[in-house]
């Protein structure tokens, strides 16, 4: 008896509410959740390191190549972790570097970044073109 009177408040209570109210609330909650950022993936960027102009290119697969005009630079692997864009060098050890960007960046733009590590760069998002070590 008493799990009706609880299931007969809780159906009166959720009556009083007015769908326009909910509708308006669901809106809010939308357009204030943030924008999804991109994944880097099938992506080409280029900037300046080391006193060298790179050009890195993401695979599909999330593999990263980086090359100094015919040399190459690094690779290693890339995944995106909780909106940050993370980039792990197969050439050494100082494990995975998170860089901060906007959820979605155009060919041609360009952008400052900077890593979790206080690493800065400024980088240009080019037409996709896989790269080869």
């Amino acid at each position: 008896m008493k799990k009706l009177i609880v299931v007969c408040s809780i159906a009166a209570l959720a009556a009083c509410g007015s769908p326009e109210n909910v509708e308006e609330d669901v809106a809010v909650v939308e357009a204030d959740a943030p924008a999804e950022v991109m994944s880097l993936n099938e992506t080409s960027w280029t900037f300046v390191m080391d006193d060298k102009e790179i050009l890195e290119s993401i695979d599909a697969d999330g593999n990263y190549i980086a090359n100094a005009g015919d040399e190459h630079f690094d690779h290693g692997t890339y995944v995106l972790v909780d909106g940050m864009q993370c980039f792990t060098s197969a050439m050494n050890d100082e494990g995975q570097e998170c860089w901060t960007t906007p959820a979605q960046i155009a060919v041609g733009e360009s952008m400052d970044i900077t890593s979790d590590k206080g690493q800065a760069l400024t980088v240009t998002r080019v037409e996709y073109e896989p790269l080869t070590m």
